[in-house]
């Protein structure tokens, strides 16, 4: 496993890039696998969060203690980078999740311009491969015209994650604050369905790379591993949604996950499988471009960028 680049690449310090990038800047980082596998991980923006969205439910004088180490305000909001995985393996362009699209947040949708940094044409993607059906994983599948941007491309989805979506009772059941959620991952995943392959735990999605249920950020939330054995890599989705907490205590409840218990009992088990298989990670929300490795400290887990 060689990491081969890393390039950051911001507007004062891009001129060239300044006509399709005015406002934002642009990551991506490479990671070399056996048997010709290239992941690129291309940045699809930031969100911004209210602090309590997630850390509503922890203790809050330990939680003070932790986030002090990362020089992290506990009431400050969150921005967390979105990392979206690009996958290069003989014919293959896979993207694993889509993005924000226009519609969701103004500091995220920017993975078209990653894209064009990166000259790779929308048309040329082979497959979106989809964690869940988040708006900032989900709603850049589908332009401002609500046309599949990756329009050559297949789109896949579990099983399961996709039927909770299509439900017609998860408005009602998802909670006020999320039911915007479930009515535009409802609207693009009615648009996408002629041309989506669902698939279960443990499938072989892509060859070489193989779905995993990891279930409680949403219900049927699925990881990816790339790849095998010592060469592996694993795609998190939001199984583990960010640096800190997340590894630091992965016990703890977080009110970003629907089934805050269950993707407790997620985050444990990927942990200790990570750590078992001294195993690569993508992670969606994580920092330094998402590829990294976890080693375990301090009762806890910490996340080392590559």
């Amino acid at each position: 496993m060689n990491i081969t680049r890393r390039s950051l690449l911001a507007t004062s310090g891009a001129a060239l890039l300044s006509t399709t990038l005015p406002h934002r800047g642009w990551t991506e980082t490479r990671l070399q696998l056996g048997g010709g596998i290239e992941i690129l991980t291309l940045s699809d923006g930031n969100l911004t969060l209210p602090a309590e969205f997630i850390f509503g439910p922890m203790p809050k004088d330990e939680l003070a203690a932790i986030l002090a180490r990362y020089n992290m305000d506990p009431s400050a909001p969150l921005t967390p980078p979105c990392n979206i995985t690009l996958m290069r393996h003989g014919d293959t362009l896979a993207l694993f999740d889509a993005g924000s699209g226009t519609g969701f947040q103004s500091s995220v949708g920017a993975l078209p311009d990653a894209l064009a940094a990166a000259g790779i044409d929308p048309m040329d993607i082979t497959h979106v491969i989809f964690t869940h059906g988040h708006p900032d994983h989900l709603w850049g599948a589908l332009d401002d015209f609500d046309e599949a941007l990756f329009a050559n491309a297949t789109h896949m989805m579990g099983q399961t994650e996709f039927d909770y979506w299509m439900d017609d009772a998860t408005v009602d059941s998802i909670g006020a604050e999320r039911a915007s959620f479930a009515v535009g991952a409802k609207r693009r995943l009615e648009i996408l369905a002629d041309d989506m392959v669902l698939f279960g735990d443990g499938e072989m999605v892509l060859p070489d790379v193989r779905a995993q249920l990891t279930p409680g950020h949403t219900p049927g939330h699925m990881a990816f591993v790339i790849g095998q054995g010592a060469d592996a890599v694993m795609v998190l989705g939001d199984a583990i949604g960010n640096d800190h907490i997340a590894f630091a205590r992965p016990e703890w409840t977080s009110g970003s996950d629907q089934d805050p218990e269950m993707a407790a009992a997620t985050r444990g088990a990927l942990f200790a499988q990570i750590t078992a298989a001294d195993m690569a990670v993508v992670g969606f929300h994580l920092q330094g471009g998402g590829i990294g490795r976890v080693t375990q400290a301090d009762g806890g887990f910490v996340f080392q960028p590559a």
